[in-house]
């Protein structure tokens, strides 16, 4: 190959407060020092940060993939991801109609199809509305409201989901305006507290044992053992061997499913066991926790997943999905000659067939064997300690900044421990 033939992939990082990834992301890929045969061209990548500025509708981006974000946060960076998906093929982590179109509601609703053990969930209509004004909008929604909106018995609901059961915004994310609620006087007290926003009630899932959080990045998939009580720095725990392989099997393929139906590259799904069942309670979480102050122990396996997967979408030219085609597990929900872990299998047959699994795990062999040896040197060294140090400084006060730094990277040393007895290298760990 000579220069002319060389040809570079640029990705672009629409950031919003992150810090830590984005660094290591950036590091770990200058390190790697890519230089691939993809078809009859030598590709190599650039990575940078995107700017947020006035866009012509017509002008042709620099990107050839993105990972996004944003795009649920600010309308302008929203919109231009709309643009250059659309209009020019950039491959988008995550597709940004996805985002905005798959509110939870959509989500329980769907994954209730494919007969999953949702738990019971009702939606409430909202219990205010916007006051009458002169404006044609309220005026429309007060005659609305007293033509058509029918009397209703909360507590009568209520006993239909059952206590304890949880109220949560039909759309929200981030635990915000999440209420448990115990008995019919908790539950009207709630909704009083609700405002305008349209509500489910969803059942809690009694005498649970475990709570997991799935993290997938295209078809790979992470399994994690959460508690929502703790403090937010250690609700991913660090622990092994909780779920047998088989239990373990079928959380993966929930997950990649999840992922694969609405065309998300990057989302975690929430999961409880109770006797044994696996119950997904929360998967639109298309923007999941990617700093190394939640995730720590976790967080190489998400920049190196993030790292695969770009790459090989950005090398291969992978083309954006950008509309949603559901039928094909439709057509598996609606057999009756199968159970659901049957079920299951065939749709993650689609989901892996969607996310090119085969191709891409060929890709990853070929191409980016190196990466362990990279990062594992990478996640050892002062450069990094210097990453988490700038994260918890922008989060934790002045006098707590040393101990949480040494924390968290020390966890990481952990994680760089565990992975040499994987590779079977030398241990080095960093003091």
């Amino acid at each position: 190959m000579t220069e002319a033939d060389a040809t570079t992939r640029r990705i672009g990082l629409s950031l919003g407060a992150d810090l830590c990834w984005p660094a290591a992301y950036e590091a770990l890929m200058e390190r790697l020092k890519l230089d691939l045969p993809v078809g009859t061209a030598q590709v190599r990548f650039d990575v940078e940060r995107v700017q947020v500025e006035p866009f012509d509708l017509r002008y042709k981006p620099r990107y050839d993939l993105v990972i996004d974000r944003l795009t649920h946060w600010f309308p302008t960076t929203r919109e231009w991801i709309k643009k250059i998906a659309l209009m020019d093929d950039v491959y988008v982590l995550n597709n940004p109609w996805a985002i905005q179109s798959m509110e939870k509601h959509t989500t329980y609703c769907a994954m209730m199809r494919l007969g999953m053990p949702i738990p019971e969930t009702w939606m409430l209509p909202p219990k205010e509305y916007p006051k009458p004004g002169d404006d044609l909008m309220t005026r429309d929604i007060e005659v609305t409201v007293k033509r058509y909106n029918k009397l209703f018995d909360l507590a009568k609901v209520g006993e239909a989901v059952g206590y304890p059961a949880f109220i949560k915004p039909y759309d929200g994310g981030g635990w915000v305006g999440v209420k448990q609620v115990k008995d019919a006087g908790a539950l009207h007290k709630a909704y009083d507290e609700s405002g305008q926003r349209v509500q489910h009630l969803q059942a809690g899932v009694k005498d649970w044992d475990l709570f997991i959080r799935a993290i997938g990045i295209g078809p790979q998939v992470n399994i994690i053992r959460y508690d929502p009580d703790s403090p937010l720095h250690d609700r991913y725990k660090v622990d092994f061997n909780y779920l047998d392989a088989e239990a373990w099997q079928r959380a993966v393929r929930i997950g990649r499913v999840i992922n694969a139906f609405f065309n998300w590259d990057f989302n975690s799904c929430e999961m409880l066991r109770s006797d044994g069942v696996l119950f997904p309670i929360d998967f639109a979480n298309a923007c999941p926790d990617s700093q190394v102050t939640s995730l720590h122990f976790h967080f190489p396996w998400v920049v190196k997943s993030l790292l695969r997967w770009s790459i090989f979408c950005a090398a291969t030219q992978k083309r954006p999905k950008l509309n949603l085609d559901w039928r094909p597990f439709f057509d598996i929900s609606d057999r009756d000659d199968l159970s659901f872990d049957e079920k299951l299998v065939l749709y993650d047959d689609i989901a892996k067939e969607r996310f090119h699994a085969d191709e891409f795990d060929a890709f990853c062999k070929r191409h980016l064997s190196h990466l362990d040896a990279v990062a594992y040197d990478y996640f050892g060294s002062d450069a990094f300690y210097k990453v988490v140090t700038a994260k918890v400084a922008a989060l934790f006060p002045a006098h707590e900044v040393k101990r949480f730094s040494d924390h968290f990277y020390g966890l990481v040393q952990f994680w760089r421990k565990t992975e040499a007895d994987r590779l079977g290298l030398k241990a080095e760990v960093a003091p």
